[in-house]
């Protein structure tokens, strides 16, 4: 299917994906990635997003690189957010983000996600994130560089990408506590 026939069908859930061609449904989430992409997102939200350093969008269906695909969290600088004329947020988005983060749901693979993540930072996106709960680790990716595997309290410092957005691996999963 090209890219223009896929744009023309009607938004649905779970949301469709296009990857080389072929339509995709992404994973509905569970209890634990829901809370993980929530957490994650009020997280980065609150670093970046007073300073206008950036904006987080949950589940934003990014169109770039000839694919279609709906990260769990895309991140923007502020001077880069695509906006309408009235300078309020756009519809579509058809530039790479400067951060994805994907988050491994139950019976995903964890290849898939990887080949993923590899794929946005070298069509334009300055770093990707892979959330692997059940390990409790972050897997970092990076232009021209080897993949990371962080945890417990390893600091994922993307500043250099998004001021102010910097933060543990532990800062991560203790969005999954409800004390």
């Amino acid at each position: 299917m090209s890219i223009a026939q896929f744009l023309d069908l009607p938004e649905r859930k779970p949301y469709l994906e296009l990857e080389d061609g072929v339509v995709t449904c992404k994973v509905s989430p569970k209890g634990e990635h829901s809370s993980l992409q929530g957490g994650l997102f009020a997280l980065a939200a609150a670093l970046i997003a007073p300073a206008k350093h950036g904006r987080v969008f949950p589940e934003l269906r990014v169109t770039f690189g000839g694919q279609s695909r709906v990260p769990d969290l895309s991140i923007y600088r502020w001077d880069r957010i695509e906006r309408k004329a009235n300078s309020e947020v756009a519809t579509d988005f058809v530039s790479p983000p400067d951060v994805t983060i994907e988050i491994l749901s139950p019976g995903q693979s964890v290849t898939k996600l990887m080949t993923r993540c590899l794929w946005y930072v070298s069509n334009g996106v300055q770093a990707a994130l892979l959330v692997h709960e059940r390990q409790r680790t972050i897997v970092v990716f990076r232009p021209g560089q080897e993949p990371r595997s962080l945890r417990h309290t390893d600091r994922i410092d993307l500043s250099a990408v998004i001021d102010g957005l910097s933060f543990t691996v532990t800062d991560v999963f203790a969005t999954l506590r409800i004390d």
